[in-house]
């Protein structure tokens, strides 16, 4: 499989892209999905998400204050 950053993939193997998507390689073709869930239920007036790139994972905060973590009730992905 050639993946988009023209890297090429044995069959069978997965592997994880800069963007933070789990990907694998089969006869088939390539398969990705993202490999972190996004809040989607929290308090937007009062609150912000932020995406860390490094850990693949949201931390939702205080607008205000980013010591502060905020409540999430639903998350997606």
């Amino acid at each position: 499989c050639l993946d988009l950053e023209g890297k090429l993939h044995e069959f069978g193997s997965s592997w994880k892209t800069s963007d933070c998507n789990d990907c694998s390689c089969s006869r088939n073709g390539i398969q990705c999905c993202t490999s972190y869930a996004t809040p989607v239920d929290y308090d937007t007036e009062k609150c912000e998400s932020i995406f860390n790139k490094e850990t693949c994972s949201y931390k939702v905060v205080e607008k205000h204050d980013h010591s502060k973590e905020c409540p999430v009730h639903t998350w997606v992905g």
